[in-house]
């Protein structure tokens, strides 16, 4: 279409090794703006929560730490910036000082001069949620130039993570329109382009896809089991995944001795490097296989790992080489659905846990789980007795379920999933010559 792309890379990725070009964006948001950010979040979800009449916006909010006296005179001033600017002319106020603080950066006036060298056409940001995107975006409108935005996950609207204000904004489906208007009405409707998400995409790139016998045996796993994928959540959203991989395969090991043949690939969530899962894998080492995500890891933080494009391999060839996927509320429900498998849903809290303020309930009662038509979409593992008899269910007749999530990803993404980055760059194109 024309176009000469340019990532703007703030990342510690070297992007040029990916045949990219790039610029470096050197500098940092000030500390105020992001104390700003987080009495922002604080303020939303609490409008949202008095606005919608729904306590559920509070269990979005995550407890800062208070070690140091560094943390405490922080978390006392989002606390009272959260107290002085509430409700809907507070955030007016916070939405504006957020721009007003980072006008008074190092960073700002670096990005601006970049900009004022560069002169690109049109800025487009491809998350929502960092307070480092809020000072290249403002000075990228302060000079007149296009500013979008795309909304990063099905997850994220209700959790209140818009922390940048640009021109236009990219999202999912009709669905997320809705919701993008819902909980920030001062967008103008015209602004809001749905496209998909470009993450489907990869699924449909058939030179991605190995044999069987290939798969198999790259990766050491017995060409006479079906496989089950066990799909790991990060620490937070479920600090007991450890337990939940136990069950399974426990209750595999049962099936098995009763003439199953049934193992486990076991995907880690990308960003966990914990050491958690060790003693459960080390104990089922005869029955799950660890397949672990080719991300590329240059810091600790999960901030700082990079998915590769041997890892979109490697997870298209576990879906497409698997009978089904567990786990608890993933958006791989999705990725399985594309190959016409079925997921199942843990929603169980087990005995001992490692955290007693958490429970898988509180999970589902999330705000992006309402969007499922009829809770159909997937097979619901609503305690350990139930995994027996609701994994031979799916290794018979899954057809069911499957149609049902395809409804339900049709509803999240705009069909076909494949021609997103094409409608973005439409889109694109469009603003562009609208505003030249």
């Amino acid at each position: 279409m024309g176009w000469n792309v340019i990532f703007w890379n703030q990342t510690p990725f070297d992007l040029t090794e990916l045949g990219y070009k790039e610029l470096k964006l050197h500098g940092k948001p000030r500390a105020y703006t992001d104390l700003l950010k987080r009495a922002k979040i604080n303020v939303e979800l609490n409008y949202f929560e008095k606005k919608f009449k729904d306590k559920v916006y509070q269990t979005y909010k995550f407890p800062s730490s208070n070690k140091g006296i560094k943390s405490k005179i922080k978390n006392t001033i989002v606390t009272q910036l959260t107290k002085i600017y509430k409700g809907e002319k507070g955030l007016q106020k916070l939405r504006g000082k957020l721009k007003a603080s980072e006008r008074k950066s190092a960073f700002y006036k670096h990005c601006k001069g970049v900009l004022e060298r560069e002169k690109p056409d049109f800025i487009f940001c491809t998350n929502q949620r960092p307070v480092n995107a809020i000072a290249p975006l403002t000075a990228a409108q302060d000079l007149g130039i296009p500013t979008s935005t795309f909304i990063f996950s099905w997850d994220n609207l209700p959790k209140a993570t818009m922390v940048v204000e640009p021109d236009f904004y990219f999202v999912w489906s009709e669905y997320m329109k809705d919701e993008l208007l819902t909980y920030y009405p001062f967008i103008k409707p015209d602004n809001i382009f749905i496209t998909g998400s470009p993450q489907f995409e990869p699924h449909f790139n058939l030179g991605l896809r190995k044999a069987r016998e290939d798969f198999f045996r790259e990766n050491n796993l017995n060409p006479v089991k079906e496989y089950i994928c066990f799909s790991g959540d990060d620490k937070t959203t479920s600090p007991d995944d450890p337990h939940y991989l136990r069950d399974v395969a426990t209750v595999i090991e049962k099936l098995n001795s009763n003439g199953e043949n049934i193992g486990i690939i076991f995907r880690r969530c990308p960003v966990d490097f914990s050491d958690r899962y060790d003693n459960v894998l080390n104990k089922y080492q005869n029955m799950i296989v660890s397949l672990v995500p080719k991300w590329k890891q240059v810091g600790e933080n999960w901030n700082a790992v990079i998915p590769t494009k041997e890892d979109l391999q490697l997870q298209i060839n576990t879906i497409l080489h698997t009978e089904a996927v567990i786990n608890l509320g993933s958006s791989m429900v999705f990725d399985y659905t594309l190959l016409n498998k079925p997921c199942l849903y843990l929603n169980y809290d087990v005995e001992k846990q490692m955290d007693s303020n958490w429970s898988s309930k509180k999970i589902y009662k999330f705000v992006h789980f309402r969007s499922m038509p009829n809770g159909k979409e997937v097979i619901w593992l609503n305690s350990k007795t139930e995994i027996a008899p609701k994994l031979n269910l799916i290794l018979t007749n899954s057809r069911e379920t499957v149609n049902h999530a395809k409804n339900w990803f049709k509803k999240i993404n705009l069909s076909p999933p494949e021609k997103a980055s094409e409608r973005i760059w439409e889109e694109i194109d469009k603003i562009a010559k609208k505003c030249t």
